[in-house]
């Protein structure tokens, strides 16, 4: 496999041109990371300086009533389109952990008889944190380091105590994809609810929660939604819970009339009930941004180019990888993998750091694992194969 051939996948790849709306510097840069943090949109800058100079320069506190003060239900519908939201259920608010914090609470509160949490071992640090300080008793789950969580074993940990089962879609370190439908729909028949963790997901893949009757998801802005460092993250809660479950971080963006000012609380209708404290608003606008380019893109052509970049990833791995010694840590499947490819080697950190000084961003995750991010806007089959050949420069067998 050729430099030339990544070329002509390039040339006949129809979301090519969306990389040139995205600021690149450094053209000699290989940036396999933007499963951990997004490329900029350059028209997140033009709207960041339009919102900074424009609207809080010129317009001052107006601007809540301009505009800013809707802005996370308005971005909310945004990032609900992609992942297969209905309007009005979800909002984009606090961080993955702060939204995570929420969901599971009003889980946990919904039937004081159902105490259990069934959770993956191999869960993403936040979501396991925030379980085991909220939850008494924990089921963990221990699904297959590669391909993943399987249903059945969903199925035997769940019981007449359970109150939540918390999952993520795509499993942060091998890509695999949880079947999200089937897992939900076992939840339910054993009265439980699921609450989703969506950030290997959202801007990448179809999801379709309304579509699998899901309950709750989270999930954040700053990878394939390219909001940036720090955004906002977003919730969903499907519409018929929203009045149902008790949200537990009371705040006056939260109330009802909240510029009443009144004594108590009373949660505002819908989704809104849902937030807090007062919006970032330049993280929300470059949230709006972000969903909006990957609506243009589409999901369904995204996800395509996500199973072509990770399959040629693969095909990469078994023709120069796997002679050095190198493993794959994902599932073969194309359809039951993410948006980035695992490679394995008992000397993967000290490669990370080497790629790094060669001019190829990648990430580590213990104990042997290179993720090769392929973000569909932005990373070409170019840059990838360019990728790969320095990291067999760098990897002698």
């Amino acid at each position: 496999m050729t430099l030339e051939d990544a070329h002509a996948r390039d040339e006949a790849d129809p979301l090519a041109g969306f990389r040139e709306r995205f600021v690149v510097r450094d053209p000699e840069l290989v940036y396999l990371d933007g499963n951990s943090l997004g490329r900029l949109p350059r028209a997140t800058l033009d709207r960041l300086e339009h919102v900074v100079e424009r609207e809080w320069g010129e317009r001052l506190i107006r601007g809540w009533w301009e505009g800013w003060l809707d802005l996370p239900v308005r971005a909310g519908d945004l990032v609900g389109e992609l992942v297969g939201a209905g309007p009005g259920q979800v909002v984009v608010a606090d961080s993955t952990t702060v939204c995570l914090y929420k969901l599971a609470a009003a889980a946990l509160g919904r039937d004081p008889g159902r105490t259990e949490v069934v959770v993956d071992r191999s869960e993403f640090p936040t979501d396991r944190y925030v379980l085991e300080g909220l939850a008494s008793d924990l089921r963990w789950l221990e699904a297959d380091p590669v391909e993943g969580v399987v249903p059945g074993a969903v199925a035997d940990l769940l019981g007449p105590e359970t109150a939540l089962v918390v999952l993520s879609h795509v499993n942060y370190r091998s890509a695999a994809v949880a079947p999200l439908e089937e897992i939900t729909g076992l939840a339910h028949d054993a009265g439980a609810l699921v609450l989703w963790d969506l950030c290997h997901s959202a801007g990448v893949l179809p999801v379709g929660l309304d579509a699998a009757g899901a309950d709750l998801a989270v999930g954040c802005t700053y990878k394939y939604l390219n909001a940036g460092p720090g955004a906002p993250a977003f919730l969903y809660v499907r519409r018929d819970l929203q009045d149902e479950l008790r949200q537990p971080v009371w705040g006056w963006f939260g109330r009802r009339d909240q510029f009443l000012m009144e004594q108590g609380f009373e949660p505002a209708p819908g989704i809104a009930a849902w937030l807090s404290g007062t919006p970032n608003v330049l993280g929300l606008a470059a949230v709006d941004e972000g969903a909006r380019l990957a609506a243009e893109a589409t999901i369904p052509a995204i996800a395509a180019k996500a199973r072509a970049l990770t399959s040629y990833a693969l095909e990469l791995h078994d023709e120069r990888l796997a002679p050095l010694g190198f493993t794959v840590g994902s599932p073969r499947d194309a359809e039951r993998r993410g948006g980035h490819l695992s490679v394995c080697r008992h000397d993967a950190r000290a490669l990370c750091d080497a790629l790094a000084e060669a001019g190829v961003i990648t990430d580590f995750r213990m104990p042997d694992t290179i993720r090769l991010g392929c973000s569909p806007l932005t990373t070409s089959f170019a840059e990838l194969w360019t990728g790969v050949d320095r990291l067999c420069r760098l990897a002698p067998a």
